[in-house]
């Protein structure tokens, strides 16, 4: 029994910090964020509702400076301040927030978003019971070995996610009427809407798939759906 009490102490650690994740990131989304109430994304947004046979898809605004979108465990669908001010600005078009908008609609429908904050508890609890264990054999460096190999499970899931959300996200996008081209336009702008600098990665493109990777996901999708 007791070479199974790090396991079992790492699983009862996952499930208590899934519950206090959740708890934790809604009362900051409840904080910092007001419903979106923008005349010309509304009409985006319905467009979208209508394909999905939805009533209206509500988006709240994030208030936060960094360019992001998120879809919260409950379901909603947010976008940072950032981002909107990018829109207000002239920087990106309203065809392209829409596509932001679709492809956070993706993690919530295929259910990335509630699957990500238990992951994030699985990862801790994995990368504690591996350092003990590894510990044990490699002093010293197998907390080190045992961070690195969960972190790279991490990334691998998060960027599978992201091409299924894109996925998603274009025929939705392709359903509503408004097309594939502002979701590939939106990833030409990435790196200089994030602030990206030479040799330098933001922290939210390091999960993510390289833009011109994304891109062609989206053109192999494109020729496929007109060969149909």
């Amino acid at each position: 029994m007791i070479r199974f009490t790090p396991i079992l102490l790492a699983i009862l650690y996952a499930l208590a910090m899934y519950r206090f994740s959740v708890w934790r990131t809604n009362r900051e989304l409840d904080a910092r964020s007001t419903e979106l109430a923008d005349p010309g994304l509304k009409a985006l947004t319905d467009r979208l509702a209508a394909a999905l046979d939805l009533h209206r898809i509500p988006v709240y605004i994030y208030e936060i400076d960094p360019v992001n979108g998120l879809a919260a465990p409950d379901g909603r669908i947010f976008i940072t301040r950032g981002f909107y001010r990018k829109y207000k600005n002239g920087e990106i078009t309203g065809p392209e927030m829409a596509s932001v908008i679709a492809h956070e609609m993706g993690h919530v429908a295929l259910g990335h978003s509630r699957r990500r904050m238990i992951d994030f508890s699985g990862q801790n609890a994995m990368r504690t019971a591996l350092a003990i264990i590894l510990s044990r054999f490699i002093p010293f460096i197998g907390a080190w070995i045992a961070g690195g190999l969960t972190s790279l499970l991490a990334a691998r899931l998060s960027r599978s996610d992201e091409y299924e959300a894109d996925e998603y996200a274009a025929a939705l996008l392709t359903k509503a009427g408004i097309g594939i081209g502002p979701q590939k336009s939106l990833f030409h702008k990435l790196e200089e809407l994030t602030g990206q600098r030479a040799g330098v990665t933001p922290a939210w493109l390091m999960s993510h798939p390289k833009t011109h990777e994304r891109i062609a996901a989206l053109e192999v999708l494109e020729t496929r759906w007109d060969q149909a």
